[in-house]
């Protein structure tokens, strides 16, 4: 597998750790032609089923004892795939939903910066602005998910491990709010999370911190488009 280790290791090596691995789905035909999909409940592509295959047997070995989901069918449809291989139940969430994108749904990312520069170009510079004009901004998300975060972690045994499939913007959101880093920074410091691929955190302390970024079954070359949605 790939990825980087962005925090280290606890101090006590024997300490229980618990974490959370927070899964990006599987790749859509949306992504792979670079439109915005948002709210759109667009399936996976026969290569974001394949994927999904492949990620599993690395998700399972982790050992998890819950699995969430957003409720949109590629994130579902991504998260019945591991739970088949987890032995464990789905449980969806639609606070987990991407980031609504406005009038921007169904655009190509090249009609949504010639209709809207200013919007887009703003968004590309890292100002936190609407999606879409009139859809969400990174810090709206952020707020949807914080109940789920906490929801989460107290429920989380100890030395326990957690799996949440979501979507990008949303993998970002819940991350900088778990880690209590601002979003606009963890998009200037890391590439978004490709397809198929996710991040660990790891509970350091009674804080938690970003283990791992971007992992993924990189030996397989299945891509890393990282198209929004």
């Amino acid at each position: 597998m790939t990825g980087a280790d962005l925090a280290g290791r606890p101090a006590d090596p024997d300490a229980p750790v618990r974490r959370v691995v927070v899964v990006r789905h599987g790749q859509t035909g949306h992504n792979a032609a670079g439109i915005w999909q948002g709210r759109l409940d667009t399936e996976l592509s026969e290569f974001g089923r394949e994927q999904a295959r492949r990620a599993a047997p690395a998700l399972a070995a982790l050992r998890p004892g819950l699995l969430l989901s957003s409720d949109q069918r590629r994130a579902a449809d991504t998260a019945d795939v591991l739970a088949a291989a987890c032995g464990l139940p789905v449980r969806l969430d639609a606070r987990l939903r991407e980031v609504h994108v406005g009038r921007w749904q169904g655009m190509s990312r090249a009609e949504a910066a010639r209709l809207h520069p200013d919007d887009t170009a703003a968004l590309l510079a890292g100002h936190d602005v609407a999606h879409g004009v009139d859809g969400e901004r990174v810090r709206d998300v952020v707020a949807r998910v914080a109940p789920v975060w906490a929801e989460l972690v107290a429920e989380l045994a100890p030395a326990g491990t957690a799996l949440v499939v979501t979507h990008g913007v949303t993998a970002r959101a819940l991350v900088a709010g778990a880690v209590g880093l601002d979003v606009a920074v963890l998009r200037r410091s890391v590439l978004g999370l490709a397809n198929a691929h996710w991040a660990v955190l790891a509970e350091d302390g009674g804080a938690w911190c970003l283990e791992s970024w971007n992992v993924g079954v990189g030996s397989l070359d299945l891509g890393l488009g990282v198209a929004a949605g």
